[in-house]
C-alpha cells in the first residue's frame, strides 16, 4: 500500500509543468557559474545574458501560453495551473527583466556586487510564479517565504546605506510579524478543519479544495472565522493594504529603485494573485464573512494612501503610498469578483496597465537617482523637461496613467474596475474610489508639474556645483524601452485588443 501511495505521488510529479519556474531557477545558477568562470574583465556581460535568457523563457512561455496543463493539479494537489497562473507567469517573468534593466542603470553608481542581485531577483520571480499557482497551504507558505527572505536581501543591497539598512530591519520585522499572523491563521484552519467533532472533518484541509468542502458544512464557525482573518492579514502585508502598509514609505525610501520596482509591481501582483485564489476556492463558503473584512480594508487603504501620498516630497515614498492607494482599487475588484465574473479580468488587465506605468516612471527614476538612491525629491526634477524631453515626456505618461487620466491605459483600468464595483452594488465603495482619483490628481500632477515648470531656487553662488544628483544619460537601448513603456501605455488606452478580450471574457 505505501509503495502504491509513493507511486501515485511520483505520478503526480509533472515537473514539465513548471518548467518556467525550473528554467528560471537553473538561469539564475547558470549566473554565479559565469561568475567564477569568466575572468573579471567579462563580468559585465553577465546582466545582459540574465536578460537575453529571460528573454527566450518569455518567448517560449508565451508561444505555449495554452499549456496542456492548464486546468490540472499537479503535485499531489500542491500546485493547480489555471489561465489566470498562466497571465501571471508572463507578468512575473515581464516584471524580472524590466527589474534586472533597471538594475543595469542604476547598479554602476554602487560599488556593490552584482550578479547576485540578478539571481536573487529571478529566485524571487520564480517562487512568485509558484505562489500563485498554490493550491495547498504548506505551497502557498514555502513559496511566500522563498519570495520574503528574498527581499530581506535585496530591500538592504546597498548596505553601505544606512537609510537602506533601516529599511531591511523594517522589512524583516513587519515581514517577520506577517508570517507570524499567516502561520498561526493557518494552523487555526488546520486544527478546526481536523476536529472529528465536526461535520466533514478531513485530514486533508491544508489543501484549498477541502477546507472550503469543511467551511461549507460549517457555516459559521469562530475559530475557523479568526484563522481566515489571520491568513487575509498576513496577504494584506504583501499587497499593502490597510493596516499592514506601515513599512511601505521607509522601506521604498530605502529598498533600490529596481527592488522598489519590484515590490510595487511584482509583491503586490503575487499577492493579489494568491488572495483570489483564497477568496474564490479556499474561502468561497464564508464569503459572507471575507467580502466585509475586505470592503472595510479596501475603504481604509484608498482613504489613507491618498490623503498620506499629499505631503510626500520624495518621489520614492510618493509612489509607495500611491500604490497603497492601488491596492485599494485592487481590493475594490477582490470584493466585486465575488458576484462579477468580469471583475476578474479587470484585475488582471490593472495590474498589466499598472506594470506598464509604474515601469515608464521608475525608468525615469533610475536615470534621476544619483550615488545615493534614497534621495529623490520632487526638487529634483525641476526644468526635466528642458534638459531631457524624452525623460519628462515618458513620466508624464506614466504618472498620468497611474492617475487614470483619459485616454491613458490606467484610465481603462480603473473604468473596468469600476463598472464591476457597479454592477456588484459596491455603491459606497464606488463613492469612495471616485474620490480617491480626485485626490491623487492633485500629487501626481504636482510631479509631472516639477518635471514641466522651474520651482525657484536661491541662486548658487559662483563655482559651487548643482546640488541635485548627476543624471545618468540616457542610452539608445533604454531610450528605446522608455517609448515602448509609453507607447504601449497610449495603445492600450484607445484599444484593449486581445489582451482585452481574454482577460474579461469569462
Amino acid at each position: 500500500m505505501n509503495l502504491d501511495l509513493l507511486k501515485a505521488a511520483a505520478d503526480a510529479n509533472q515537473w514539465w509543468a513548471i518548467f518556467p519556474e525550473v528554467a528560471l531557477g537553473c538561469l539564475a545558477l547558470v549566473l554565479l557559474v559565469l561568475e567564477i568562470v569568466l575572468p573579471k574583465t567579462q563580468h559585465r556581460l553577465i546582466p545582459g545574458a540574465a536578460i537575453i535568457g529571460q528573454l527566450i523563457l518569455l518567448a517560449g512561455l508565451l508561444i505555449n501560453f495554452h499549456s496542456g496543463f492548464v486546468g490540472v493539479e499537479t503535485f499531489g494537489g500542491l500546485l493547480r495551473h489555471t489561465r489566470d497562473g498562466q497571465f501571471l507567469r508572463v507578468f512575473f517573468l515581464l516584471t524580472s527583466i524590466l527589474v534586472c534593466w533597471l538594475g543595469t542603470v542604476v547598479l554602476p553608481r554602487q560599488k556593490m556586487p552584482r550578479v547576485e542581485f540578478y539571481h536573487i531577483v529571478m529566485v524571487v520571480s520564480a517562487a512568485m510564479m509558484l505562489l500563485v499557482q498554490s493550491n495547498h497551504f504548506v505551497m502557498l507558505f514555502v513559496a511566500l517565504e522563498t519570495i520574503t527572505v528574498g527581499f530581506y536581501i535585496l530591500v538592504s543591497y546597498f548596505r553601505t546605506n544606512p537609510l537602506s539598512l533601516e529599511a531591511g530591519l523594517k522589512y524583516l520585522i513587519m515581514g517577520a510579524l506577517s508570517s507570524g499572523l499567516l502561520l498561526f491563521g493557518i494552523v487555526l484552519l488546520y486544527g478546526v478543519a481536523g476536529n472529528p467533532a465536526l461535520p466533514a472533518h478531513t485530514a486533508n484541509a491544508m489543501q484549498f479544495d477541502a477546507l472550503r468542502d469543511f467551511l461549507a458544512a460549517n457555516p459559521d464557525n469562530l475559530l475557523a472565522k479568526i484563522g481566515i482573518v489571520l491568513v487575509l492579514s498576513g496577504i494584506a502585508f504583501k499587497i499593502g493594504a490597510f493596516p499592514f502598509q506601515i513599512w511601505i514609505p521607509d522601506v521604498y525610501q530605502g529598498a533600490p529603485t529596481p527592488i522598489t520596482a519590484l515590490l510595487a509591481i511584482g509583491s503586490k501582483a503575487a499577492g493579489f494573485g494568491i488572495l483570489l485564489a483564497l477568496v474564490h476556492v479556499a474561502f468561497a463558503p464564508y464569503v459572507s464573512f471575507t467580502v466585509p473584512v475586505l470592503s472595510a480594508m479596501a475603504v481604509a487603504t484608498l482613504i489613507f494612501g491618498n490623503l498620506a501620498a499629499l505631503t510626500q516630497h520624495n518621489v520614492k515614498r510618493l509612489i509607495g503610498l500611491s500604490g497603497v492607494a492601488h491596492a485599494g482599487f485592487l481590493l475594490m475588484g477582490v470584493v466585486a469578483s465575488v458576484t462579477v465574473p468580469l471583475a476578474l479580468g479587470a484585475i488582471y488587465f490593472y495590474l498589466f496597465v499598472y506594470l506598464l506605468a509604474s515601469f515608464a516612471v521608475f525608468g525615469v527614476m533610475a536615470h534621476l537617482a544619483g550615488a545615493d538612491d534614497t534621495d529623490q525629491e520632487l526638487d529634483h526634477y525641476s526644468g526635466l523637461a528642458k534638459e531631457s524631453p524624452l525623460l519628462a515626456g515618458v513620466l508624464a505618461v506614466g504618472l498620468g496613467s497611474l492617475a487614470g487620466i483619459p485616454p491613458l491605459a490606467g484610465f481603462m483600468g480603473k473604468l473596468f474596475i469600476f463598472v464591476s464595483a457597479f454592477q456588484a452594488g459596491l455603491y459606497v465603495l464606488l463613492a469612495v474610489a471616485i474620490a480617491s482619483v480626485v485626490v491623487s490628481i492633485y500629487y501626481y500632477f504636482g510631479w509631472i508639474k516639477a518635471a514641466y515648470f522651474d520651482s525657484w531656487r536661491a541662486p548658487l553662488p559662483e563655482g559651487e556645483p548643482d546640488p541635485r544628483p548627476a543624471r545618468t544619460p540616457v542610452g539608445p537601448l533604454a531610450a528605446v524601452l522608455l517609448v515602448l513603456l509609453a507607447l504601449a501605455t497610449i495603445a492600450l488606452g484607445f484599444y484593449q485588443g486581445p489582451l482585452g478580450n481574454w482577460l474579461l471574457t469569462r
